[in-house]
């Protein structure tokens, strides 16, 4: 039994502060009024298999409106559960959004602000050691404590060390990679804890592997999580048949008559892109197959996901919050952020797309509206295990349970995002957004910050910082005072680091 003591206090402001704070604080879920007059469904705690894609951008699934997304088995799926179209993460980038999914918190709160580099040993401010500090509670670890079987399969990047080793984490199993990068054919993978080849393409070994855990264990209650790392790049080879539909075909870019941009080298990775994700697509279908087969999917919980999303020339740029351009020629870099950067709290690098499929208690077929973040599962799937938080465990997400009850509850309508880039470039961006606009602040580099209109202007294209429109401003202005509450709530280093003892 692990010890679940905080070990990321602050001394940032005395506890008085943060409680005052913390209430003025509107909540990242705000609670409908009319929540308390639904009746509470009781059913029985299912298996689960939580798939994780690495990169997947909401708009990469068909079911979305994309017809450029070739995915009949992910909108089969989508079409026998329930879609969250507002579902994000905390974080754009993998680590710190991993970390906030394990264990509901914030990645600056545990030390991860970026993806975990272990290979680039020159950069000195990289820590080698870093990792999950395994005295934070897991939703997998209180799974356990509930009776259930755990196993992941696929990627960890939570830190390399044995100290941080899954198993340590909430896993009675692991079958995967613990770094970040693998190869999407022929992986090397550490089953049994041994490292060892496998031959195959990657998605396809994981597909197996997965159905295998099932296969050994659908008589007990089990937890399984899925983590592919595709569409992760580089995206190809992927098998004939996901690449066979983009062959010929002439990608349509989301911002095509963007100054300067590389139409050509858009277009070509657009279409591997897009293989990469078929492969998924075909193997989810080979998974759910298998749950008919051995007749599960009427008590298993299937969530598909993906830690964050992703731009494939979207206002110039191709990645995920560390994007590069795709341009022509490089805007000038600044001391911070090298010319071929553009670091980002873009929609497209938050979104995720988010399916359930639950037949007992989701109706099918549906979409809610909600917003829900990546920080919100652990309450959610700890709630449907029927397990039980450590009292001593700090949570920052909500359980969106009700919303899969019912299709028209609105949980929570606004969301929080931030994001340190420590590698490609150097920020300190922290982002606030009521689902019409949207404020992005870096604390780091003046000049950056940015606010739209998401209402008119989904794509994001016209920054309105500017702005001399009065109700604009004061809009701005109120969004900056929630980003200051929200860090004081939450000890965010930041605070300390840029405003010392003005905070």
């Amino acid at each position: 039994m692990k010890n679940f003591n905080n070990k990321h206090h602050s001394n940032l402001v005395i506890s008085s502060f943060i409680v005052f704070f913390s209430v003025l604080l509107p909540a990242c879920s705000i609670q409908n009024k009319n929540t308390a007059s639904h009746e509470k469904v009781e059913p029985e705690a299912p298996n689960i298999l939580f798939i994780y894609t690495d990169d997947q951008a909401p708009w990469a699934i068909g079911s979305s409106g994309n017809k450029q997304a070739i995915t009949p088995n992910l909108d089969k799926f989508a079409s026998q559960g329930m879609s969250f179209p507002n579902a994000y993460t905390t974080t754009p980038v993998c680590s710190p959004s991993r970390a906030g999914l394990m264990t509901s918190r914030y990645g600056y709160e545990l030390g991860i602000d970026d993806w975990i580099n272990t290979h680039y040993k020159s950069l000195t401010h990289l820590e080698p050691e870093l990792g999950l500090d395994t005295s934070l509670q897991t939703w997998p670890d209180i799974l356990q404590d509930a009776g259930y079987y755990t196993g992941l399969i696929g990627k960890w990047h939570l830190g390399e060390l044995d100290k941080y080793h899954p198993t340590k984490q909430g896993y009675h199993e692991f079958t995967g990679f613990r770094s970040g990068g693998n190869s999407p054919i022929h992986p090397k993978i550490e089953k049994d804890g041994v490292v060892s080849t496998f031959k195959g393409l990657t998605s396809d070994v994981l597909t197996q592997e997965a159905i295998g855990f099932i296969q050994r264990n659908h008589q007990k209650k089990f937890a399984l999580s899925l983590h592919y790392r595709a569409p992760h790049t580089k995206w190809l080879p992927v098998a004939p048949e996901d690449e066979a539909p983009y062959k010929n075909m002439d990608m349509v870019l989301p911002h095509p008559n963007y100054p300067d941009l590389n139409v050509k080298k858009a277009k070509k990775s657009m279409a591997e892109y897009l293989s990469s994700v078929r492969s998924i697509d075909r193997n989810v279908g080979t998974l759910l197959a298998e749950l008919d087969k051995l007749g599960l999917a009427e008590n298993t919980l299937v969530v598909f996901t993906s830690d964050h999303g992703y731009n494939m020339g979207h206002n110039g740029i191709w990645h995920k919050g560390n994007g590069h351009w795709i341009l022509n020629k490089n805007p000038k870099g600044t001391k911070n952020i090298p010319a071929g950067d553009r670091p980002n709290m873009y929609d497209n690098s938050l979104k995720v797309p988010t399916i359930v499929r639950w037949p007992s208690v989701v109706k099918a077929n549906t979409r809610n509206m909600s917003s829900v973040s990546n920080l919100d599962w652990f309450p959610t799937i700890v709630e449907i295990a029927k397990g039980k938080t450590a009292a001593q465990s700090t949570i920052r997400g909500k359980s969106f349970i009700s919303a899969l009850q019912d299709e028209q509850l609105l949980v929570s309508t606004d969301y929080y995002a931030a994001y340190s880039t420590l590698h490609q470039s150097i920020t300190q961006m922290r982002m606030y957004s009521d689902g019409q606009f949207k404020l992005v602040k870096d604390f780091k580099n003046k000049g950056r910050d940015e606010f739209y209109d998401l209402q008119k202007d989904p794509g994001e294209t016209q920054n309105l910082i500017a702005t001399t429109n009065p109700k604009l401003q004061q809009k701005i202005n109120a969004f900056d005072d929630i980003i200051f509450k929200k860090m004081l709530a939450t000890d965010d280093p930041v605070l300390e680091q840029f405003f010392g003892d003005k905070k």
